[in-house]
């Protein structure tokens, strides 16, 4: 594990979760970022779309996938972003806690879900990127072995905050 996480939780300019709030209203608290109905705008020029839970089964309907047909249960992410010009859906799962619990084996998913999620945006040709938004618990040395078990899966995570250049964003200072 590298010291401090992977993935740059001293950037200047990403998403600062810390599980209090939605992807939405964090881009909007950079420059040149608004968001419209789940409709990312930069600088005026649309560039992603923000599904969350629910709302991404509103996508599949919009491109004719019926997910029935791909997988068995249906998956409801915590937040996602379709970033258009990179055909790429990053599925974002915050996980936040105080004490040990299940939250432990669920980082242990990422496998399974990443390639779900890629079962069923496989018919429209989209990649998926999986990424774990993870508070300070699990910084701790007993987390080490599943953090480097979701990277050798080709998943990712990040602690307390996720750079805009990793979700395929133009780069932005945050609005004072």
């Amino acid at each position: 594990m590298v010291k401090g996480g992977v993935g740059g939780a001293k950037t200047k300019t990403g998403l600062e979760f810390e599980g209090k709030t939605d992807l939405a209203t964090f881009l909007q608290c950079y420059k040149g970022y608004t968001v419209v109905d789940g409709n990312v705008f930069f600088e005026g020029e649309k560039i992603a779309r923000i599904f969350k839970k629910h709302a991404f089964y509103k996508f599949l309907d919009e491109l004719e996938i019926d997910w029935k047909m791909c997988i068995s249960k249906r998956l409801l992410p915590d937040d996602s972003i379709f970033i258009i010009i990179r055909n790429t859906l990053y599925v974002i799962e915050c996980k936040f806690q105080q004490v040990a619990g299940s939250v432990d084996e669920k980082l242990q998913t990422c496998d399974f879900k990443k390639k779900q999620y890629t079962k069923l945006l496989a018919p429209a040709n989209i990649d998926v990127d999986y990424i774990y938004l993870l508070g300070d618990w699990f910084r701790k040395p007993e987390y080490k072995d599943v953090l480097d078990y979701i990277i050798s899966v080709r998943c990712f995570y990040y602690f307390e905050h996720i750079p805009l250049w990793k979700l395929g964003l133009p780069p932005s200072e945050k609005i004072q």
